[in-house]
């Protein structure tokens, strides 16, 4: 029997790995962001796994933890139908993770709305900008921390300009 993703992961790059699960076969690797990109080009490219598809990346928020967010990738085979979700932790005070678009291209816009929602950077992102709001929008709209009711300015065109 062909060995788990989470088993290669480990065999692989031991100590990047935080923590690590499988229930059902859902594995998930909980890794170090500076591992980050090495990691998805091995998954990418290791044959035997081929996981070829980003299919989401995605940020979480706990603002009860001293690494506030969590920014999760799930990666999956077309090939072999195989599966992984990635994890990397950051702090608030730190809350940058290198981008993988050299990995997956499809990774930008995930990248840009992750950033946009929640205030995660992508270090060396080609146009890390905002995605679904407009440049004025003030705060993160997804941060458990952002009110609820908070009224934004809205951008209206100037009507002397046209």
């Amino acid at each position: 029997m062909a060995k788990s993703v989470v088993e290669q992961l480990r065999q692989r790059f031991g100590n990047a790995l935080l923590e690590t699960a499988d229930w059902r076969g859902d594995e998930v690797a909980v890794i170090r962001r500076e591992e980050l990109v090495s990691i998805c080009r091995w998954l990418k490219e290791t044959p035997e796994l081929a996981l070829n598809f980003l299919m989401d990346i995605c940020g979480v928020d706990y603002p009860e933890r001293s690494q506030r967010f969590e920014v999760v990738y799930h990666c999956y085979s077309l090939a072999t139908g195989r599966r992984i979700r990635l994890k990397v932790r950051v702090s608030e005070s730190d809350p940058v993770v290198p981008t993988v678009t050299g990995v997956w291209i499809g990774a930008d816009w995930f990248e840009r709305e992750c950033y946009d929602l929640f205030g995660i950077k992508f270090a060396g992102h080609p146009n890390l900008k905002r995605l679904l709001t407009y440049e004025e929008f003030e705060g993160h709209a997804l941060r458990r921390d952002y009110p609820r009711n908070k009224r934004q300015k809205i951008p209206t065109p100037d009507p002397l300009i046209s």
